[in-house]
């Protein structure tokens, strides 16, 4: 009996994948072949009026929140990692809370306590006898900047404590021994060491905040993605969309490249010899005024990132449900709640599948010595999904099926691709197969290729290498993965805002409605609900940091 292999080659299945995924941003690019008189009309009117402020407000909020973040999140990590204070095995792990608080849920917790009829002004106002707002409404620039401050700079502090870790406490005793003092250390010892983690922590966290549009929203901003979707959804100008969705586009592609490149110079500070220098070494212990502020800068964005919001989203639902004003029918939240969970099982199921097929089909080339430029460009161009805004995935695909419909309406899909679960899982796909594939391939870094050169000896096929010998060994790297899809996947908001089928909201679609009517009390139960949900990958992220 003939052996099973693989039905195609593995740069044939690569490159055949790589070409669907990347159909949405080449959509978007395509719009500018069509440069007719009305396209260069359309593009001189957005210039002369919405698109510079668009870009001033997106530049404004990306270079503040890229500073902040810095700030926080490389303050952060040097504390937990290079000194000794109370509670820092704490900190270590709870510094990555605000990571399971999206920010648009952070943003109506926020909103109802500091607003002018919220119970913090309420109650200033009636203790001290005081008339009138007490600070400028929440929902503007400053407030969002604040907000993506302490719900992304975990980026940040994972990748420079990881840096940090790894050789940081060794260097720094070594530099303490030479007579340096602490400011001199820190100054020419750890900030040159954690600069590449810095900045591409740095990259992260401003793609996401370009990728936003719950925040932006419900907070009123002009940025380039509200701009996509009031093009799309409000002017119906497709045309406008497009442009506008790829200079969001051009602007996260290039932060992608400056977050690779910091990436690629972070490795000069991998080494186990530097690891095991690093478990012996002593950190410097704080005593006094600097351990109370050392405590005090960790405890912060743990207290604005994640309990406050918690609790008043706890707070709101209690006041709701003792005054018997709950609006929100227990038997819908379950509904959202069951599709929200089968969207997610679902998209995670198919991305962990497909970044298995293509991290094993980029180990065969490798294993069998025929290393293929190609190969590893296109799975990079899977990884560049995660990158991509949501607005700009669901504009791409809805161009490309709009020119088919008129060209072809005989291969119906419109119907197939929009307010469908085929056309929202394609979006998924697009979206989070990299993250599922950068966990698979790290599980793969960690299997010996002479593993697989043993079993071939032994005459073992393809199919049989990978369901007896990989699949075990990838176990809690593809559980990782898919754990980490499905929580991503629950509360992304943009494409399934757009792309949802009728009648089937999610969870975080159900929150950003109720909030957006006002209704923050009914709000509180989903938002909450996504929380819960996303503790889970950082508890299992803060895990595998202590191990």
């Amino acid at each position: 009996m003939p052996r099973p292999s693989l039905p195609v080659s593995p740069l044939s299945l690569v490159s055949l994948v790589c070409l669907l995924l990347a159909v949405p941003v080449l959509g978007v690019l395509g719009s500018w072949l069509a440069w007719d008189a009305q396209a260069i009309s359309i593009l001189q009117h957005q210039l002369t009026t919405v698109l510079p402020e668009y870009a001033r407000s997106s530049l404004v909020l990306a270079v503040s929140v890229g500073l902040g973040v810095a700030v926080l999140g490389g303050a952060t990590a040097a504390a937990v990692s290079l000194f000794e204070f109370p509670l820092r095995r704490f900190f270590e792990w709870a510094l990555l809370l605000p990571m399971a608080m999206p920010a648009y849920v952070a943003a109506y917790a926020y909103t109802d306590f500091l607003q002018y009829s919220g119970a913090l002004q309420m109650g200033l106002r009636k203790a001290f006898n005081l008339q009138g707002a007490l600070w400028p409404d929440v929902r503007s620039m400053p407030g969002a900047i604040v907000l993506f401050i302490f719900c992304l700079y975990p980026y940040v502090y994972l990748l420079t404590r990881t840096a940090l870790n790894e050789r940081g406490v060794a260097l720094m005793e070594a530099a303490r021994s030479l007579g340096a003092g602490t400011l001199r250390r820190v100054r020419e010892v750890a900030l040159p060491l954690a600069r590449p983690a810095l900045a591409a922590g740095v990259a992260l966290a401003l793609m996401e905040t370009l990728a936003d549009y719950g925040v932006g929203a419900y907070f009123g901003l002009t940025t380039l993605t509200t701009g996509v979707y009031k093009a799309w959804l409000v002017m119906n100008d497709r045309l406008a969309a497009a442009q506008l969705a790829s200079v969001l586009l051009g602007v996260v592609l290039l932060l992608l490249w400056l977050e690779r490149r910091a990436q690629a110079r972070m490795r000069f500070a991998s080494s186990r010899s530097g690891a095991l220098h690093a478990n012996e070494a002593r950190r410097l212990r704080l005593q006094g005024l600097a351990a109370a502020g050392t405590f005090a800068l960790c405890a912060l964005p743990i207290l604005i990132g994640f309990v406050l919001p918690v609790g008043v989203l706890l707070g709101l639902l209690r006041e709701e449900a003792l005054h018997g004003e709950l609006g929100l029918p227990l038997e819908r939240f379950f509904q959202w709640s069951l599709t929200s969970l089968e969207l997610s099982g679902l998209a995670a199921l198919l991305t962990v599948g497909l970044a298995l097929v293509l991290a094993y089909a980029a180990r065969q080339q490798q294993g069998a010595g025929r290393r293929q430029p190609w190969l590893a460009w296109s799975i990079r161009i899977v990884g560049l999904g995660y990158a991509v805004p949501g607005a700009v995935i669901a504009v791409g695909i809805l161009l490309p099926v709009g020119w088919l419909q008129i060209h072809w309406p005989e291969l119906g899909l419109t119907p197939l691709m929009t307010g469908s679960i085929a056309g929202l899982m394609y979006a998924y796909l697009v979206r989070f197969s990299g993250v599922a594939l950068q966990s698979v391939e790290s599980g793969y870094a960690r299997i010996s290729g002479h593993v697989d050169e043993s079993a071939r000896m032994l005459g073992a096929s393809r199919w049989r290498l990978f369901i007896e010998l990989h699949a075990p060994l990838l176990a809690r790297s593809t559980l990782a993965a898919a754990l980490l899809v499905f929580v991503d996947v629950m509360k992304e908001l943009p494409a399934t805002l757009v792309l949802r089928p009728f009648n089937s909201d999610t969870l975080a679609v159900v929150a950003y409605q109720l909030a957006r009517d006002e209704r923050l009390g009914e709000a509180a139960l989903p938002s909450l609900a996504m929380v819960l949900v996303g503790l889970a990958p950082v508890l299992l992220l803060s895990r595998a940091m202590r191990r």
